[in-house]
């Protein structure tokens, strides 16, 4: 990542994107997301469990082994600082708990579990969601595993191996998907990859959610490969994240929005 062009490319992000209140939205189902999930800035009771447990993973001093087969650099680090270093902010997990909810989503399949944060917030609004997230690294997953147990968590399914390996063979255990979160390998050759793998579970309704869309030249060229796939209806760039519909009924429009 270079930090000099992440910020440039923010600031043409703020210039060019629209606010998020809706106003010059056509479609009624992009208004409606954007007022009721977007906009949307009540909080629930979980948010406040789980950012509780965040502060508590910043004073967790255990050194993990890291097994990073994105990178293919393995290292140690400690907890506290993964959770300062790599875990979304609350902002952007309560997102993902908003869009969960929104949708209604029963099924949901998360590609990067790390410390199990944003996949807390995905899985938490309802009891009956199955929420199935990989992670490369043993270590890490099981203090994932941890976490959901301190919230109450017992609706989460945690994989772990190298997501090239494992994804095929959950993405064949699913009738279909209604909520995918991709936030892996963060090369634009991997991400296409477990875009395609999850298309064969994908209906007009399905959310799907990409991670660090402005991460690098390459991941910004896998952004504007999946906006030009031919069963992407619409998009909405939020800058970090992206957002992909498939209802055919939308009219194919790619959204540019603050967040």
């Amino acid at each position: 990542m270079n930090r000099f062009r992440l910020a440039y490319k923010y600031i043409l992000h703020f210039l060019l994107a629209r606010n998020t209140r809706g106003f010059g939205v056509h479609s009624p189902f992009m208004f409606q997301f954007t007022r009721f999930v977007l906009c949307e800035r009540n909080s629930y009771y979980i948010f406040e469990e789980i950012e509780l447990l965040r502060k508590r993973l910043k004073g967790d001093y255990r050194l993990l082994n890291i097994k990073d087969f994105g990178t293919g650099k393995d290292r140690r680090m400690k907890v506290a600082d993964i959770t300062r270093c790599s875990l979304k902010p609350a902002k952007e997990g309560q997102l993902l708990f908003r869009i969960s909810n929104y949708i209604k989503a029963q099924h949901i399949l998360e590609l990067g579990t790390s410390l199990g944060i944003t996949t807390a917030y995905l899985a938490s609004p309802s009891s009956d969601i199955k929420c199935v997230s990989l992670e490369g690294c043993p270590e890490i997953a099981e203090v994932a595993r941890e976490n959901f147990e301190k919230l109450g968590l017992k609706n989460i399914e945690v994989v772990v191996g190298n997501i090239d390996i494992t994804l095929k063979q959950v993405v064949n255990k699913y009738t279909q998907l209604d909520l995918i979160f991709i936030d892996a390998n963060h090369r634009s050759e991997a991400v296409l990859n477990y875009f395609e793998q999850c298309m064969s579970k994908v209906h007009k309704d399905t959310v799907v959610v990409i991670d660090d869309i402005y991460w690098s030249a390459d991941m910004e060229r896998a952004w504007l490969s999946i906006q030009n796939h031919p069963r992407v209806s619409s998009t909405i760039d939020l800058f970090r994240f992206g957002i992909v519909f498939f209802n055919p009924d939308l009219n194919r429009k790619h959204y540019l929005m603050r967040y």
